[in-house]
């Protein structure tokens, strides 16, 4: 395959200056648009005109300039052909499968997902009769047993939270393709680091929120697909994005246009000080699990898919065993060496620290939990880029031996 490079798709994307010349974009608040014929109405409420199709803007919640033009340059860092922005990662995941999925069809899921999408899919889709099978994100064959005349999405993590395993998405794209399934894929842990759609993905959804906006400081999704699947999402019948109405905000929009640009240099610093960080721990012993390390089951399948010069992403998890050591390791990098943040989320330019199985994964019970890996004690640490690496390896390095040691 081709090599990609997403960096340089970011910076071929064509480039829009603000009104009076401004570096930056005009931000675009308007709620609602003008028609400066009126003629054209009913064809752009039918779908047949739009702002890239002979028509214009209408409404904010349909298109809108500053939210399309971050569009543009997502859909160039995914190499789709279109994408649609969304007011959180979680509605992304939602429209997306509801688009696809209708009453009586059927899910193949990696078992190892975030916790909002497995009650998603375990709790709330059976309330649409949409039923979910899950399976082990690593075991292709386990995907290939699940498939039923009814299912309609293969769904998986890039890699997956938190038990940072990768899924062989080139085999499942084929096994998708084979029984007219759509692959869907969750990339936020590895943006730019991977492009699932060049491997055959048909979906590849977001959670902006974290490492593609970097400051944690607010929500937003994105769906990258097929320029009639976007069409879809926005169709004023049946369009889920359209009538749900998880319509992200132009300020959001535009403080996100600004970051993009610099989200490959972020995610080469988020791989390169988790990689040293990680060496480091697996040296002495520790129960740390990277996909960058060589001991890590699926480095050799991840390093055979991925962009070259942008890591192995910028999370890794250490397994304490037992909560009570996990708190004990977590109050002692925060409170004593101001290594980082307890917190949920990631993909923010300090350490956020926190006890998936109390916390990001607390939709499973403790049984299912233990199904899928995930120890009472795992504590997932998503790698900061402030402070010194040097700094920073010896106050994890006096932490764990602490604690663990």
């Amino acid at each position: 395959m081709e090599k990609f490079n997403p960096e340089e798709a970011i910076l071929n994307t064509k480039r829009e200056f603000g009104e009076h010349g401004g570096v930056s974009p005009s931000l675009s608040r308007s709620s609602t648009f003008t028609v400066k014929e009126p003629g054209i109405m009913p064809e752009i409420f039918e779908g047949i005109k739009g702002p890239d199709r002979g028509g214009c803007y209408l409404y904010s919640r349909h298109f809108n300039p500053t939210v399309s033009l971050l569009a543009r340059y997502l859909a160039a860092m995914e190499d789709t052909e279109s994408a649609k922005c969304t007011a959180s990662g979680m509605s992304a995941i939602a429209c997306t499968v509801l688009q696809i999925c209708k009453s009586g069809d059927h899910i193949v899921s990696g078992n190892s997902i975030y916790g909002g999408t497995y009650a998603l899919f375990k709790d709330l889709l059976p309330d649409y009769n949409i039923e979910t099978t899950f399976v082990d994100t690593s075991d292709y064959n386990a995907f290939e047993k699940a498939i039923k005349p009814e299912t309609k999405i293969i769904y998986v993590e890039s890699l997956s939270n938190p038990t940072l395993q990768v899924p062989d998405i080139k085999r499942l794209a084929v096994l998708a393709k084979k029984n007219d399934i759509k692959l869907v894929v969750d990339n936020t842990f590895l943006p730019v680091v991977l492009s699932p759609a060049r491997l055959g993905a048909d979906v590849v959804v977001y959670s902006m929120t974290k490492f593609i906006n970097g400051a944690s400081d607010l929500i937003a999704g994105a769906i990258c697909a097929s320029k009639e699947f976007i069409n879809e999402l926005v169709d004023v019948h049946t369009g889920r994005v359209m009538l749900y109405g998880p319509t992200l905000d132009p300020r959001v929009a535009f403080d996100i246009i600004q970051r993009v640009p610099h989200l490959p240099l972020r995610m080469k610093e988020h791989g390169s000080r988790t990689l040293e960080l990680t060496e480091m721990l697996n040296d002495m012993g520790v129960k740390v699990k990277f996909p960058g390390l060589k001991s890590h089951p699926d480095n050799k399948l991840l390093s055979s898919i991925l962009n070259e010069g942008y890591g192995y992403g910028g999370v890794f998890t250490i397994d304490c065993e037992t909560e009570e050591k996990a708190n004990d390791l977590l109050s002692t990098l925060q409170n004593e060496e101001d290594f980082g943040y307890i917190a949920v989320s990631l993909g923010y330019f300090d350490t956020l620290i926190s006890c998936s199985g109390s916390s990001t994964s607390s939709e499973m019970t403790p049984e299912e939990q233990k199904e899928i890996g995930l120890s009472p004690g795992l504590v997932r640490i998503s790698t900061g880029l402030t402070g010194s690496i040097e700094m920073r390896k010896e106050q994890l390095k006096r932490a764990v031996t602490k604690v663990l040691l």
